[in-house]
């Protein structure tokens, strides 16, 4: 069980390092922008390492047994826990961009629910192919 839960955060940090890249590069090339969405962090260690160790603690979610599925389905589902804490608490409450985040933008739910998809994919790849 200990190298289970090894795995998972492990491969949560994995997932969350390639989902922080996926942010960084759309808002470094102006993709973000172009829809709209004012998300352009800067590469910095002060702003990745927080989001590798919680993607580590997100990893977790694929400790639980309940959610069923192809893998890719399985980590599309358990993206969606992370999603609605950054919408529904940490944009409103922690970094006062409103419900939703909808203070950077109208399509900022719906980037936040792919970027945090690609997080749960590369999660469960990584669980998968370890």
């Amino acid at each position: 069980m200990f190298r289970r839960i090894m795995l998972v955060f492990a491969a949560g940090c994995l997932g969350a390092l390639v989902n922080s890249l996926l942010v960084w590069a759309c808002g470094y090339y102006g993709i973000n922008q172009s829809l709209g969405v004012a998300i352009a962090p800067p590469l910095s260690k002060f702003w990745l390492y927080p989001r590798i160790v919680w993607g580590g603690l997100w990893g977790f979610l694929f400790l639980l047994s309940f959610i069923r599925g192809g893998l890719m389905i399985r980590g599309f589902v358990l993206s969606l826990f992370p999603s609605a804490a950054q919408l529904f608490v940490f944009f409103p409450f922690f970094a006062y961009q409103g419900i939703a985040g909808l203070e950077l933008g109208l399509l900022t739910p719906l980037l936040v629910v792919f970027f945090n998809a690609v997080w749960g994919w590369t999660t469960a790849l990584a669980i998968r192919f370890s």
